[in-house]
């Protein structure tokens, strides 16, 4: 088969591995996001896609489109005379034209058990959800967002040691074995179509105050939501009108008074913080204009006192 892989993220990383280590030779292009602009400095950054296929060499041509739909980028790829579109974390929507192109079909692999979490971040708003499973699904593509026909799905667990880093690989390497079996399924014309059953919910792209701590939310789900909001924006409240992130923490019993965002107690190691019910023991930070690191580092250089107040 003649393969177009389509990606841009880290989750396609392990699916575009087993094309180039087991199928290089029908990888005829890759297309992926175009260069952005990063960090203070605004330095050009390609995608981890980019920097993955330039680290191995890959020899078949390369695309990064600024948009899928313009007529031009189209032609290119009607030229290929493609079987197959594979896409996995591409970051952009793939007009009706474009799908069409391939023989065989254009296939999707999406971080989650269809219907539920259409859409840009699934494995986010899983955990900030507080979901016990997820999942990876392969479907056949059409222009409506994420709900084309299942051809497999496998499930996935979500411990309580999982943030949204974490969990993403290991669904990641799931697609790659998932992506296997199905195109051996394709090349046999023995896969199934089956549509999609259940109730429909999304995952909206993330935004900055997605992050943004509520400390009246019980305990249990503002530690999800730190969970679910790495690598960005991550969860933050502030301190002394100074940008806080909270990147690891537990939920404790509290047994004292206070309001909400309250400091309640403060060791070596932890500050525990007072929520609308229960408490989080915050063991990882982030102040702004420092780096990422343990409570027990940050207290070396800030003087954290009881009954101060987080937030705005």
């Amino acid at each position: 088969m003649r393969i177009v892989f389509f990606g841009s993220g880290s989750f396609s990383i392990p699916a575009l591995e087993y094309l180039f280590n087991f199928r290089q030779s029908e990888l005829i292009a890759v297309v992926t996001q175009s260069d952005k602009k990063s960090g203070r400095g605004l330095v050009l950054k390609s995608t981890e896609v980019k920097r993955y296929i330039d680290s191995k060499g890959y020899k078949g041509e390369v695309f990064q489109p600024l948009d899928t739909g313009e007529l031009d980028f189209v032609k290119k790829m009607a030229e290929l005379k493609s079987d197959l579109f594979i896409v996995a974390c591409f970051g952009q929507i793939l007009s009706k034209e474009l799908l069409s192109l391939p023989s065989a079909l254009a296939i999707n692999i999406h971080s989650s058990l269809l219907p539920k979490y259409r859409g840009a971040a699934p494995v986010n708003w899983a955990v900030i959800n507080g979901e016990k499973t997820t999942g990876v699904t392969i479907f056949k593509m059409n222009e409506a967002l994420d709900s084309g026909e299942i051809i497999s799905q496998k499930i996935c667990e979500i411990t309580h040691e999982d943030n949204s880093v974490i969990l993403e690989s290991r669904l990641a390497n799931i697609a790659r074995d998932l992506l296997r079996d199905s195109l051996r399924l394709i090349e046999d014309k023995k896969y199934k179509l089956s549509p999609q059953t259940g109730k429909v919910s999304f995952a909206p792209k993330l935004k900055k105050q997605d992050g943004l701590i509520e400390w009246n939310l019980v305990a249990s789900s503002i530690l999800n939501r730190i969970r679910g909001l790495q690598p960005w924006p991550n969860a933050y409240t502030y301190m002394d009108s100074k940008l806080f992130k909270i990147y690891s923490a537990e939920v404790v019993s509290c047994e004292y008074q206070g309001v909400p965002a309250e400091v309640v107690e403060v060791d070596k190691d932890n500050i525990v913080v007072k929520c609308g019910s229960e408490a989080l023991s915050i063991s990882e930070v982030q102040i702004e204009g420092g780096r990422k690191m343990t409570v027990k580092e940050f207290l070396l250089g800030h003087k954290v006192k009881l009954e101060m107040q987080l937030g705005t």
